[in-house]
């Protein structure tokens, strides 16, 4: 075992929840090194929407105090200089009421009012809301965090008694599943489809009454489109049937989508949990461990907030 320091940490995880809550770590001080099966490019987060709304995630209240610190984080770091691939876009939730949204938004989304019709033709709320570019963001996040002293070694971990810290961090998403163990971690299968962008500059988020979604984010890397929610389904791999659907659905929407130039297709497994596990746990031997896992398909949403009580839960 390698020699332990006493403020040394080790995150196991390297996605957008993992590699923020090093940062928040490392830029107060600690000595962090994050243990990533993954490459950044190649984690789940890279293939992200990525639409700062708290989507599918429990408990609510705990998960809206989460994302309204990590608004407070996009919000500056899209009125930055930084590249860190954040914008305020304006949009539609579809099938959200204004008195739903406004209910805990109230005076925190300047602008935040009922859809008009010629918006969307169903109930729906206009918003200004952050959409990150998650190939751009994810390694502005790593690069952060190295500029502050932080480790990233590429490293599976079958087991947290192979961490060679004092404190451990499990951020590790779905794999969680098999390295806590914790059973109640199940994958929900997202697939996108990327398109060349016919013009569209703002975004859209709708379910149909079969509860299908459909959604629009126009990124700098084209116009993505989605979506699915697959409960338990593990397959990594593009399904052309779905992807038709998606553009379909899509289209009906925005109708000059129909003829946009395919560009790529991505699928991703959000880690998704009855509620998010954000506590202090001790291992066999007495070591400090924080969970910080099963944010499904939220973890975007909430990086900024968790990582913050990650670290007080670290510094007790």
């Amino acid at each position: 075992m390698a020699s332990e320091s006493s403020s040394e940490i080790v995150v196991v995880g390297g996605g957008v929840v993992g590699l923020t809550t090093a940062l928040v770590l490392a830029e107060r001080g600690a000595s962090v090194r994050v243990w990533t099966r993954d490459a950044v490019e190649a984690t789940t987060s890279a293939v992200a929407g990525a639409l700062w709304w708290p989507y599918r995630i429990e408990p609510v209240a705990a998960a809206r105090a989460w994302a309204l610190r990590s608004l407070e984080v996009y919000e500056d770091l899209a009125a930055g200089a930084a590249p860190a691939g954040v914008r305020m876009v304006e949009g539609v939730l579809g099938e959200t009421g204004l008195d739903e949204a406004d209910g805990w938004l109230a005076g925190r989304v300047p602008g935040l009012r009922a859809s008009t019709a010629d918006e969307y033709a169903g109930t729906g709320v206009r918003a200004r809301l952050p959409l990150i570019a998650m190939p751009a963001h994810l390694p502005w996040l790593r690069e952060r965090f190295v500029a502050a002293g932080g480790v990233i070694e590429t490293r599976t971990v079958s087991s947290f008694a192979e961490v060679d810290a004092p404190v451990v961090v499990n951020c590790a998403g779905l794999a969680a599943r098999e390295l806590v163990p914790d059973p109640s971690v199940r994958p929900v299968r997202g697939q996108l489809v990327v398109v060349e962008n016919p013009g569209i500059d703002t975004w859209l988020v709708t379910t149909d009454a079969a509860g299908e979604h459909a959604y629009l984010f126009p990124q700098p890397g084209g116009l993505v489109l989605g979506g699915t929610s697959e409960e338990d389904a593990w397959s990594l791999e593009p399904d052309p049937a779905t992807a038709e659907a998606i553009i379909r659905r899509c289209a009906a929407l925005r109708p000059e989508i129909a003829g946009a130039r395919v560009l790529g297709h991505r699928v991703g497994l959000r880690p998704t949990r009855p509620s998010v596990r954000l506590e202090r746990d001790a291992l066999p031997d007495g070591r400090l461990l924080v969970h910080n896992y099963g944010h499904g398909g939220a973890g975007v949403t909430v990086a900024w907030g968790c990582a913050e009580e990650a670290a007080r839960l670290v510094s007790g």
